[in-house]
């Protein structure tokens, strides 16, 4: 059964790695074989009881290949780590079969809860180099899982991910989000979209306010009779008051701009705080 999971694992490499010439340079070059195969006895030793020597397995293979997988972790056949130095697998992590994983690699947890911690990872499955997935839940079949995306919930099956925090921009095989690399962020993110529309709305107020602001001081000055004007009037004690509905509206007119202006400062920070 392990000789046949082993040997379906060499198949795998040979499948997906253009670069595998022969299976004679698998066997001795590919450190993500080395890594499963070690994984797969070191797994045998767990559930048979000798946890202390799979413990210690696993470090030496890690030491040697650069991949630490737990020896608790199941694992289907056909799996295969591309690269995968920096790859980390968590003890109650589950992988299916034909899955592939891509350098620097984590399927974790998200503290120090006891139980199932790991993630599920279903059938081909492929995730992109760095990519975290942390938690326990499940990537669906056939999911594909983008370069650095930090996944925190679950992956319908047949999706794409991407980003951090990853959101879904393909379904089915239809895209369904408008993702691209050299547009960072995205500007269908949905947050930053609410962002931007906020930040639109409160300039649209604010400069209204100003407008209104500006008419009610020029109704002002056009209140003052000529002889009373306050440039008119220096010699006076005191300056002409200005019509109580006047007064009353600079004031209220004052007040909204400085707190739209306060509002506009603060969605901003929070654009540029998420990454606008």
């Amino acid at each position: 059964m392990m000789l046949k999971a082993i040997i379906d694992d060499i198949k795998a490499a040979k499948e997906r790695d253009p670069a595998a010439r022969t299976y004679l340079e698998i066997v001795l070059c590919y450190s993500g074989l080395h890594a499963i195969i070690a994984h797969r006895i070191n797994h045998w030793l767990w559930l048979h009881g000798f946890k202390l020597l799979a413990r210690l397995g696993s470090q030496l293979s890690k030491i040697w290949t650069g991949i630490e997988i737990h020896p608790g972790a199941k694992i289907g056949k056909g799996f295969f780590i591309d690269h995968g130095t920096g790859t980390v697998i968590g003890e109650t992590a589950e992988v299916g079969d034909n899955v592939t994983l891509f350098q620097g690699v984590t399927l974790g947890g998200t503290g120090k809860e006891r139980g199932k911690r790991h993630p599920t990872i279903e059938d081909d499955v492929l995730i992109g180099a760095h990519a975290q997935i942390l938690g326990s839940f499940t990537i669906g079949r056939g999911s594909v899982i983008g370069a650095g995306a930090v996944v925190l919930e679950s992956v319908p099956p047949n999706c794409t991910v991407v980003g951090p925090k990853a959101y879904v921009v393909k379904r089915e095989g239809k895209r369904v989000y408008d993702f691209r690399h050299d547009r960072l962020p995205r500007v269908t993110d949905p947050a930053l979209e609410c962002l931007v529309l906020r930040v639109q709305k409160l300039e649209s107020e604010l400069a209204d306010t100003r407008r209104a602001l500006a008419e009610a001081r020029d109704e002002l000055a056009r209140s003052y009779p000529p002889e009373l004007a306050p440039e008119a009037a220096s010699g006076s004690p005191e300056p002409t008051c200005p019509p109580p509905h006047l007064d009353a509206r600079l004031a209220e007119l004052d007040t909204r701009a400085e707190r739209l202006a306060a509002e506009v400062a603060v969605q901003r920070w929070q654009q540029r705080r998420n990454g606008e």
